[in-house]
């Protein structure tokens, strides 16, 4: 599928009203891709949270498709949204997505909402995933969300010498960094998760 402008859609406002909203010195896209709002101590937390459970209760499903039909920064917003706001019925679209895997930084977005849907077809989601890109040295794909779903599915994964070993070790960037392993990766995902759930509007 080609993509679009959301303007090109009829829904040109939703860049600016969900992406790029600066509810602090930055983008709204950029605080989500860099896990700011999980640091402890960020003065805006409150403010950037509260807008962002806002916006997950009240954006429409056509907008939604409009940012997922555009470029990474709409793409990694609208998941964070749709995450935070539990749209099951978008899971085979981030599904998709995922698995065509067309731009770098949306496919952690795609990763947490999947993980917040929290069932067994999203593991086998994040699965299919983990078959076709982990054997793939030369890209950076990470299973973070995997693990929070289903040890079960995880295991054959994370066994030592298995697909993630493989992986972290062909890149150099990656070897014996405490950051990428599996402990690691999904203490990070619990972290975003447990603070949408604490979020969550009653």
């Amino acid at each position: 599928m080609p993509f679009q402008h959301p303007e090109e859609v009829g829904y040109g406002y939703v860049i600016e009203r969900y992406v790029t909203r600066k509810d602090s010195e930055h983008a709204r896209y950029l605080q989500l891709k860099s896990g700011r709002v999980l640091q402890p101590g960020w003065p805006h937390a409150e403010r950037f949270t509260r807008h962002l459970i806002d916006d997950a209760a009240t954006i429409t499903d056509a907008e939604l498709e409009a940012l997922l039909g555009y470029e990474w920064r709409s793409r990694l917003t609208a998941a964070w949204l749709i995450g935070v706001g539990r749209r099951a019925t978008f899971r085979e679209r981030i599904g998709d997505l995922l698995l065509a895997s067309e731009f770098c930084f949306s496919g952690s977005a795609y990763c947490f909402a999947l993980a917040r849907f929290g069932t067994h077809a999203d593991a086998e989601i994040l699965t299919a995933y983990l078959d076709r890109y982990l054997p793939r040295t030369d890209l950076r794909y990470d299973q973070p969300a995997l693990l929070r779903l289903d040890a079960h599915h995880a295991d054959r994964f994370t066994e030592s010498d298995g697909l993630w070993d493989q992986w972290a070790q062909a890149l150099a960037h990656l070897q014996d960094s405490p950051d990428y392993t599996p402990a690691e990766q999904r203490r990070w995902t619990d972290l975003h998760c447990d603070f949408a759930s604490g979020w969550a509007r009653p």
